[in-house]
């Protein structure tokens, strides 16, 4: 388990039966996708008397973009959502991923590797090359090994979900070599100092549920419930994402891209009106038996 000083420097520890998050990556301004994940994890934890957090997953700092994460907080505070609790930047917290890296050498689970994007090339699964070299972790990647064996999980959404972590992709990164902590080690460890129990989030990111739920097991965290959302995708077939270039959400529209996002998600249209009180009625509607099913969603979304 994570150390004592860690948990009591952390600013929450919740043991609610419902914690969920909202949790952007600042590489772009927020988009509709963005406001899909916003709105199905507020409306799903609030429905269920639980909390709703927000954590600004900045552990990339070279990616981040300018400005994105104002707009981030523009937009939490335009569309009027609640937070139940402090917003945390992950970028503040590095000296807690680097405890438990320490501790996940110490039980002899993580180990550094020397290979590069070059020496790998076009193969997607890492072989363990440098598992048994010993080599000194400064200045190298650390990979978390992983074991021949399935991981499953019940998706509230998608269903059963079930990958082998060793024949799909291999022992994976916690840490590159220029010092950049990976997006799984981070949000398998505020999860668990946050008190998370629910994540809702898009099935872009399922592919990476395995990952954390074998770190967490290795880290003695609790199990998590998972939905992940139907993808909004553009006129292209692509998903809205930065990458993709969406259109920034525009904060004077809130409303209106408030019951557009309800709609998509398949619920009961609410009536126009300042956002906190149409989310207010999108509480009190909601049902998860209504989004759509799949992976993406139907239509074209800017």
């Amino acid at each position: 388990m994570l150390s004592h000083e860690a948990k009591q420097g952390d600013a929450l520890l919740n043991r609610c039966s419902y914690v969920g998050r909202f949790a952007p990556s600042p590489t772009g301004p927020l988009h509709f996708g963005s406001l899909l994940t916003a709105v199905a994890s507020y409306c799903d934890a609030k429905a269920n008397q639980g909390q709703w957090l927000v954590r600004i997953e900045d552990t990339d700092i070279p990616r981040i973009f300018p400005n994105s994460e104002a707009h981030i907080l523009s937009c939490i505070d335009a569309f009027q959502f609640e937070p139940d609790a402090e917003i945390i930047f992950q970028k503040d917290r590095f000296e807690i991923y680097e405890q438990v890296l320490e501790q996940l050498k110490q039980c002899n689970a993580i180990y550094a590797c020397q290979c590069t994007r070059k020496m790998l090339g076009s193969n997607h699964i890492y072989v363990g090359t440098c598992r048994d070299l010993n080599l000194d972790f400064a200045d190298q990647a650390i990979r978390l090994k992983v074991a021949d064996q399935q991981i499953c999980f019940e998706d509230r959404l998608q269903g059963l979900q079930c990958s082998n972590l060793q024949q799909d992709l291999g022992d994976f990164v916690l840490k590159r070599r220029d010092g950049i902590i990976s997006y799984q080690l981070a949000v398998v460890v505020d999860d668990y100092l946050q008190g998370i129990s629910h994540v809702v989030r898009g099935a872009d990111l399922l592919d990476n549920t395995a990952r954390q739920i074998w770190l967490g097991s290795l880290l003695d965290y609790p199990s998590l419930s998972y939905m992940h959302l139907p993808l909004a995708m553009n006129d292209q077939g692509q998903k809205l994402s930065k990458q993709n270039l969406a259109h920034a959400l525009d904060i004077t529209q809130a409303a209106k891209l408030l019951q557009q996002a309800i709609l998509a998600l398949g619920q009961a249209t609410v009536e126009l009106d300042q956002p906190r009180i149409m989310l207010q009625q999108a509480v009190q509607q909601w049902d998860i038996n209504l989004i759509p099913t799949g992976l993406h969603l139907s239509g074209t979304y800017l």
